[in-house]
């Protein structure tokens, strides 16, 4: 496959690279230790579409460069596919030694919205970051890229270990997929689905109820 590039400053790669490491600090401060998530997520929702939107409007490949785009779709679903049949078998046979089995209906709309914020996240750790260090004037090795990717996405999920070993594992795939097929919605909905999963599984928390069960109060 061809690969995707485009020419753009370095100084903008690392203006890029600075709002992500802004973001992910924010992500610590509200949705960690104030416990905004919703309001964390619906903020970062929308200020980080606004920036896609202007870029898109300024650059007419800037969202198929980013991977923003269905012509691959089905291809990088068959590449995710067989790690996705063992992902999901791997978190129910954890959840059951474990005991944290909990698969209730609160997991059908965390099906339904969570790929939208995966797909962001997707956008920031692996388009935003791998991508800019692939394409920076001077970049980066790929086998330098894929573990500095992974080893972000799973600090952002500190301090749970459990979440941190599993999304270090999938970052991984997910970096090397991204800088081989540049597909951010694939790799959205293999996040989100795959998420929701592991957290109802094998960390045996709700997202519906602690997202949403603050409107509820």
């Amino acid at each position: 496959m061809k690969i995707l590039t485009f020419h753009t400053t370095d100084k903008r790669r690392i203006f890029e690279l600075a709002a992500v490491a802004i973001t992910a600090g924010g992500k610590f401060l509200f949705m960690d230790l104030l416990q905004w998530r919703l309001p964390f997520i619906l903020c970062t929702l929308v200020a980080w579409s606004v920036y896609v939107y202007a870029r898109s409007k300024s650059h007419s490949t800037m969202l198929k460069y980013w991977g923003f785009r269905n012509d691959n779709f089905t291809k990088v679903l068959r590449i995710l596919f067989p790690f996705a049949l063992v992902a999901v078998i791997a978190c129910l046979v954890t959840g059951y030694v474990r005991g944290t089995l909990n698969l209730t209906w609160h997991i059908i709309p965390i099906l339904i919205v969570y790929p939208i914020w995966g797909t962001i996240q997707q956008f920031l750790c692996v388009g935003l970051v791998a991508g800019n260090l692939q394409d920076m004037n001077k970049p980066l090795k790929k086998y330098w890229i894929v573990p500095i990717t992974a080893v972000l996405f799973s600090v952002l999920h500190y301090p749970n270990l459990w979440l941190m070993m599993g999304t270090f594992i999938l970052a991984m795939l997910y970096t090397i997929v991204y800088l081989r097929e540049r597909n951010l919605y694939a790799l959205g909905l293999f996040h989100g689905w795959l998420g929701a999963l592991f957290y109802y599984t094998v960390v045996g928390r709700d997202p519906f109820m602690e997202v949403f069960g603050q409107i509820a109060k």
